[in-house]
């Protein structure tokens, strides 16, 4: 298995190379040539398995010769060990037809721990054996940062720097990151949004003087590895409750389109998959784009659920590249256009096959405003009992909202444990959730962190003074 970039001129890698690499020098995004493809009696000989065999066995086709199948085996039975629920991404019932899917059992509490559990014992597997030590760059949204950060903290040959929006993530959110102390570990908290925390990571990933010095790798989920892990917990729901002889729908709360993408994925694979519904609040550029075309940046509005305080999705481009043909050229000066005006309307071939093409039809949307999310943070309490974060809440609001057949269950992916937004949780439901006792101290530790301004060169210079150089 081999990856190509979506803008059609960077070299082509094997799993080891595009995990390492992170984006492509050309700018684009790494997929795999072509999609691997299960039959349903594959899919069914799936039902039953434990989560790591699950996921060994789902990943082996992306890996290709970089990992032999007892190796990535090895692999995903250590990344998932560490989660609290020995079914590591658990279904929970909240009626008939809806049902939660809880990815906020690993270490951090939130989904991004699903894939970079793993993503730190692939750099850790790839770096000893020979090459550069790993720089790693990130921004993050609020979740991103904090399961990247316990990935990777006090592992050998690699420096995690990690960009957050200054105060844009709840206060839980940062001291999950600002309280590792690894050496390895820097914190930086940048003036802006995420959206400008993100453009200049992946402006580093084009700077010449930088990428010369330092191998530099990436962890947001522009990282082919990180997406094809999240890949899992879809198969994972949708055997449980009857796939391949049943479709499922999910709903997907999304800001930089990482999550959604992977549920594209494995309907690619063969996944019976009757709808995948994109949530956004009120930062709606995907939901804009999936129902008018419409891929233009507006002004990031901040609100209680910053993990979708985005108005640039980077994985977007993986999805417009497939339903493009795989034209890199073409895609590639279609992105130029909108990096350069931060407009763009889609073509009609990549809506058509939006509304048209097969499995490219996969796709609704909704938009949830600080009402919407707080009324569905209050049904899932009166209905179930359960407290929802207000990430999730907005991934309920669209489920309910999807006009799916009551035949069909309804998924909603649930991102974060409420805790990690304790004041959203307690203004809409009178409760205030507790956070769990393995990070009951959270707010007794010390923190650790820099200050920068918004500014590339004030960036780029802080990263050389700290990092291991190449050689």
């Amino acid at each position: 298995m081999d990856y190509i970039s979506t803008r059609g001129s960077a070299p082509a890698l094997d799993f080891e190379g595009a995990t390492l690499a992170g984006l492509a020098s050309d700018g684009g995004l790494y997929l795999p040539r072509e999609w691997p493809r299960f039959t349903a009696d594959e899919i069914a000989a799936m039902a039953g398995l434990p989560y790591a065999e699950l996921a060994a066995r789902v990943m082996q086709p992306f890996v290709g010769d970089s990992l032999t199948p007892q190796r990535l085996l090895e692999l995903t039975t250590q990344a998932y060990g560490r989660f609290a629920h020995n079914a590591v991404t658990p279904l929970k019932q909240l009626d008939e037809q809806h049902w939660l899917l809880e990815l906020f059992h690993g270490p951090t509490l939130a989904f991004k721990d699903v894939a970079l559990q793993l993503l730190g014992l692939l750099f850790e597997e790839f770096l000893g054996r020979g090459g550069d030590p790993l720089t790693i760059v990130g921004a993050t949204s609020g979740d991103t940062g904090s399961a990247a950060i316990d990935a990777v903290a006090g592992r050998a040959r690699v420096d995690i720097f990690m960009l957050h929006p200054k105060g844009r993530v709840s206060d839980v959110q940062r001291r999950q990151m600002t309280t590792v102390l690894a050496p390895n570990v820097h914190n930086i908290a940048v003036s802006g949004t995420f959206d400008d925390a993100q453009a200049m990571v992946k402006r580093m990933f084009g700077d010449a003087g930088m990428t010369s010095r330092f191998a530099i790798g990436a962890v947001n989920s522009i990282n082919w590895a990180r997406l094809m892990a999240q890949v899992v917990y879809y198969f994972a729901a949708a055997l449980q409750l009857g796939a391949p002889q049943r479709k499922v729908a999910f709903a997907v709360p999304t800001g930089n389109f990482g999550d959604v993408f992977a549920g594209y994925v494995a309907a690619q694979m063969g996944l019976p998959i009757e709808r995948l519904i994109v949530a956004t609040n009120v930062n709606d550029i995907l939901h804009r784009a999936l129902t008018t075309g419409d891929y233009s940046a507006g002004t990031v509005t901040p609100t209680a659920a910053p993990s979708m305080d985005i108005q640039v999705s980077s994985n977007f481009e993986r999805l417009l590249f497939d339903l493009g043909g795989r034209d890199g050229a073409a895609l590639a000066a279609q992105m130029a256009g909108f990096e350069a005006t931060r407009a763009m309307q889609l073509t009609n071939a990549q809506r058509a096959n939006l509304r048209e093409g097969g499995a490219a039809a996969l796709f609704s949307s909704a938009r949830a405003d600080a009402n919407d999310m707080a009324a569905s943070i209050r049904w899932a309490f009166d209905a179930s009992g359960e407290l929802l974060d207000p990430h999730t809440a907005i991934g309920l609001h669209a489920a309910r909202a999807a006009g799916i057949g009551r035949e069909t269950p309804v998924i909603t992916l649930a991102t974060a444990h409420p805790a990690k937004f304790r004041d959203a949780v307690e203004r809409a439901t009178g409760q205030r959730p507790v956070l769990p006792a393995r990070i009951g101290d959270l707010f007794e530790r010390e923190e650790r962190l820099v200050e920068l301004p918004g500014d590339y060169a004030a960036l780029a210079a802080y990263i050389a003074k700290h990092a291991v150089p190449r050689g």
